[in-house]
């Protein structure tokens, strides 16, 4: 049964609609635009009828440097001001097509298609695309919000076990970060890798409904959805010093845990509410991905550490890490840079990589 809801933005109302066989009941949408797509998908809609510009799913597609190359292709195709550009992916896709589309020709009109868990729980809503600098993530960026975005839960079933988690990681942070009552719902949906994509439908929904709250009441990341940057800060330093082997969905999650365990040594004793729940969900999730104890393992702190430094929410005199208080409530935390926060937040992310490569 289809769900659909409307987003209110800055830049007009948008829809998100959930239903099954997107690619067949929008393929003729889809053929009378330009189409930008994971290219793990160019041999499915090449079957439809669909030409694509086709892209790796990888952090070096959304760099800054990889850009004017899809554009020159995009108007080679006779891409114009009036073409109506598809993305077809997950997030990296979705990082170029939204920040393309906010640029050429000072802005075109967009659809995403979201083909992984994370995308569908969480970044296809908010209309925000981040690109990549150098070795900076995310520096650069904008808002633009897609008019349409088109959701088939089906997709879920091409996905492995990391990009699994990885959503699951998202939506339970979501759920989180807007209260307790919110996040035991979204565990009484049993959420686990195995789902089919039936019981990760409800997942969808709740996480999205979530997420539009944030997004309709803080559009531009200037209060309340600033908490969704829950385990990013740890979480983007990790991906960085990975060399971009852990996904960023599992990253936040390992960065979710240095969060807590950051929040722990600030307020001198275990945080409550929902916070041991949440942690013991997340340790759940990603331990189910073999990988992760030798990724851990080769990451070296010193450099997590001076990516974490560079981290676009600091200032010059402050860290900004979203913390827990001792109730377990999400907070922005500002922290001195001195030597004893440096060693406070080495401490922890050493702590959790520990407790994760056991």
């Amino acid at each position: 049964m289809p769900v659909s809801f409307d987003v209110h933005s800055s830049a007009g109302i948008y829809s998100v609609v959930s239903e099954r066989n997107v690619f067949g009941t929008h393929a003729s949408a889809i053929r009378a635009g330009i189409v930008i797509a994971d290219a793990y998908f160019t041999d499915t809609l090449a079957a439809r009828g669909i030409t694509t510009i086709s892209l790796n799913a990888n952090e070096g597609t959304k760099s800054y440097d990889a850009l004017g190359a899809i554009i020159v292709r995009m108007r080679d195709a006779g891409v114009n001001r009036h073409t109506h550009l598809w993305a077809i992916g997950g997030g990296a896709i979705q990082d170029a097509a939204g920040f393309i589309a906010s640029i050429f020709m000072r802005g075109i009109k967009w659809t995403y298609v979201p083909t992984t868990l994370l995308g569908m729980v969480d970044s296809c809503i908010g209309g925000k695309s981040s690109i990549n600098v150098g070795t900076y993530k995310n520096i650069v960026g904008t808002f633009h919000p897609p008019t349409k975005v088109l959701i088939d839960p089906d997709l879920t079933a091409t996905l492995t076990t990391e990009q699994r988690i990885a959503g699951l990681v998202e939506a339970a942070k979501i759920c989180y970060c807007r209260g307790e009552n919110v996040f035991t719902n979204y565990l009484a949906l049993e959420p686990n890798i195995g789902l089919p994509a039936d019981n990760l439908a409800p997942i969808i929904a709740l996480s999205l409904g979530t997420k539009k709250w944030f997004v309709e009441i803080d559009e531009f990341d200037r209060a309340e959805r600033l908490l969704l940057n829950f385990g990013h800060t740890f979480g983007h330093a990790l991906e960085a010093a990975s060399g971009y082997h852990l996904s960023h969905g599992v990253a936040v999650g390992v960065g979710i845990l240095c969060a807590l365990t950051l929040s722990r040594a600030l307020i001198n004793r275990a945080p409550g509410g929902a916070a041991p729940s949440l942690e013991q969900h997340l340790r759940a999730l990603l331990c189910a991905w073999t990988e992760l104890r030798p990724l851990l393992e080769s990451i070296d702190v010193a450099n997590a550490i001076d990516h974490l430094k560079a981290d676009k929410k600091h200032d010059a005199e402050f860290y900004r890490f979203i913390t827990v208080d001792v109730s377990g409530q999400v907070q922005v935390t500002r922290l001195p840079r001195t030597d004893a926060t440096d060693a406070m937040v080495v401490k922890s992310l050493q702590k959790t990589l520990s407790i994760l490569s056991r």
